[in-house]
C-alpha cells in the first residue's frame, strides 16, 4: 500500500470521527442536550489529558489492558487450534459444529453471574468472559478459511512428500491466514466491548468501573472520559492489528 493510499484512507477515517463530534458540539451549544447531562466535547477532551498525568487513571488503563490482552490472547490460540483441528478431522468437526451452533448464538454476559461465582470478582472473571465471546468469531473463521483452502494445494504438498503435520502448518495455516485475522480483528473489537462491560457490572479497578463510579457522583465529564479513553484504545489497537495483517498478508493480492 502506497503513501498516497495510507493519506487518503486516514483523511477518510478521520471524516466521519470530526462529524460526530462537531454534531456533538452542536447539541450542547444549541441547547439541544443540558450541559450537565453532554459536555461539551472540548472540556471531556481537556478531563482526558488531564487524567492521562495522573498515575491512578493509567493504572486503570492498565487493569483494563491487561485483562483485554489476556481474554484475546486465550480466544486467539484456542479459536486457531480448535478451528483448525475442525477443519482437518471429519470426527473433531462433528464435536465442535453443534457445540459452536448452540453457544456462538448464545449472548455470553449471561453466563457472568456463573462465572463470578465460579472464579470471583477478580481478573479471572472478566478475562473468561472476554475469552468466550472473542473465541467464537475466530474460531468461526479459522474454521471456514482453513475449509476453503484449495484442495489442489493440499495434493500438490501430498504428491511432494510433505508430512501431514507440515502440510496443516504450511499450506492450511497461511492459506486460511486472511480469514483468521479477520476473526482476530472482530473478536478485538468484541473483546474491548465486553471487558468494559464486565468491569461496569462488578469491579474495583478499570475503565469501567470508573464510568460507574463517575456516574454514581453524578460526573458527566468524568463519566464520558473512560468511554472516549476505551474507544481511542479501540482505535490504536485496530490500528495495529491492520498494520501487522498487512505485514503478514503483503503477499496476497487483497491485502
Amino acid at each position: 500500500m502506497n503513501a498516497r493510499a495510507v493519506t487518503s484512507d486516514l483523511v477518510l477515517g478521520v471524516i466521519p470521527i470530526a462529524l460526530i463530534i462537531a454534531v456533538w458540539q452542536a447539541l450542547v451549544s444549541f441547547g439541544y442536550a443540558p450541559v450537565t447531562l453532554l459536555p461539551p466535547p472540548g472540556q471531556v477532551f481537556a478531563r482526558l489529558l488531564q487524567q492521562l498525568l495522573t498515575d491512578t487513571f493509567r493504572q486503570e488503563i492498565a487493569a483494563t489492558l491487561f485483562r483485554l490482552f489476556a481474554g484475546f490472547s486465550i480466544a486467539v490460540i484456542l479459536g486457531v487450534g480448535i478451528g483448525l483441528a475442525a477443519a482437518v478431522s471429519p470426527a473433531l468437526n462433528a464435536v465442535v459444529r453443534p457445540i459452536v451452533r448452540v453457544l456462538a448464538p448464545l449472548p455470553k454476559v449471561a453466563l457472568y453471574p456463573a462465572l463470578l461465582l465460579l472464579v470471583g470478582f477478580g481478573h479471572e472473571s472478566k478475562i473468561a468472559l472476554v475469552t468466550a465471546d472473542a473465541l467464537f468469531p475466530i474460531l468461526l473463521s479459522t474454521y471456514y478459511g482453513a475449509s476453503m483452502v484449495e484442495q489442489k494445494l493440499i495434493w500438490s504438498a501430498m504428491a511432494a512428500g510433505t508430512p501431514p503435520r507440515e502440510i496443516l502448518f504450511k499450506v492450511v495455516l497461511p492459506a486460511a491466514a486472511p480469514s483468521i485475522l479477520t476473526g482476530c480483528r472482530i473478536g478485538l473489537v468484541i473483546s474491548c466491548i465486553v471487558v468494559f462491560l464486565a468491569e461496569m457490572i462488578t469491579s474495583t479497578d478499570g475503565l469501567g468501573h470508573v464510568l460507574v463510579t463517575a456516574a454514581r457522583t453524578f460526573q458527566a465529564v468524568d463519566m464520558f472520559v473512560p468511554l472516549i479513553t476505551i474507544s481511542l484504545l479501540g482505535l490504536i489497537l485496530n490500528g495495529l492489528l491492520e498494520a501487522v495483517r498487512s505485514y503478514l498478508l503483503r503477499g496476497f493480492p487483497e491485502a
